[in-house]
């Protein structure tokens, strides 16, 4: 278990490139950038599951008529950066024991969810408070707001689809949509969202605690990586102890993430609080198939995104 999960397991190959703009105007939100994680590892594996939640988007989400609601869409769902939390998904799934199938369906809704979440934190209107981002505003603010609100229906849609009585799947989906639902609304990434919003139009800019990050955090990259990971679990069919722990582990990465993110890597208490959330993440995965691990911690060299 040693080389659990890459993106957390302090290896001295781990090397985080972050260049923060000194002239931003809120220290919380960095300008949107990939932040690149340098490993020894093979990346095949975590790239297949990537380009198999894009495949599945491409076929679910169709330039077709009317063509003024689907161009906008499919703009913007293959436009918003990509999150890791579709693709802990799919590898969830398989560590449990399931086939990658059963985790796609879930996995193209939570990239839709992302990228109606950024696509709403990123309008034209919106970013006076934050440093302008890389996506490219193809449409105008009141489109790409009402086609951020057309994304979410549509990855529950995908979730509904996959219901299939022959596979006895029903109640797994079913429980994903609550999972789901439940991450992306008030308790979980809209509060994230909201409290961004609160810190970033803060009088106290500029002396924001760590603290108050690390609640950020957990609500947005937190919630959202908890989720992926209990929803991989689930429709993989693993048992609720497995699922506990999925939601743990998903939820230790994605804080780290956030605060990575939001902070950089050269900040000392930062370092304190990651290393120890690396440290609860790697528990959470004792007990799995080695093997699995080992398929998953040796190709998870990916880029961790600014969500």
């Amino acid at each position: 278990m040693a080389r659990a999960l890459s993106i957390v397991n302090g290896n001295p190959m781990f090397h985080v490139r972050c260049r923060p703009n000194p002239s931003r105007p809120c220290p919380l939100v960095l300008p949107y950038r990939p932040l690149k994680v340098t490993m020894s590892c093979n990346q095949s594996y975590w790239t297949s599951i990537n380009a198999d939640i894009e495949a599945h988007l491409k076929q679910a989400i169709t330039v077709r008529e009317p063509l003024p609601v689907f161009e906008p869409m499919h703009h913007l769902t293959f436009s918003a950066p990509r999150s890791t939390a579709p693709a802990l998904c799919v590898a969830a799934c398989e560590l449990v024991g399931g086939h990658r199938d059963q985790a796609l369906p879930a996995a193209s809704a939570l990239h839709l969810m992302h990228a109606a979440s950024f696509t709403h934190r990123h309008l034209p209107l919106t970013e006076s408070c934050r440093p302008k981002s890389t996506i490219q505003h193809a449409y105008g603010p009141n489109m790409e707001l009402l086609i951020g609100d057309a994304l979410v229906p549509s990855g529950l849609e995908l979730l509904a689809k996959s219901n299939d009585p022959t596979q006895n799947n029903s109640n797994r989906i079913l429980r994903v949509m609550v999972e789901i639902t439940r991450a992306i609304g008030s308790q979980g990434m809209i509060y994230g969202q909201y409290y961004e919003v609160e810190l970033c139009q803060s009088d106290n800019k500029g002396s924001s605690h760590i603290g108050e990050i690390e609640r950020l955090s957990e609500k947005y990259e937190g919630a959202l990586h908890a989720c992926a990971a209990a929803c991989g679990a689930i429709l993989g069919r693993g048992n609720e102890e497995e699922i506990e722990k999925m939601r743990r582990y998903g939820l230790y990465i994605g804080k780290i993430q956030g605060l990575m993110n939001r902070i950089g890597s050269n900040d000392k208490d930062l370092k304190v609080l990651v290393d120890g959330l690396r440290n609860l993440a790697t528990k959470e995965l004792t007990g799995f198939n080695e093997a699995k691990v080992e398929a998953i911690s040796s190709s998870f060299e990916s880029n961790l995104i600014y969500a």
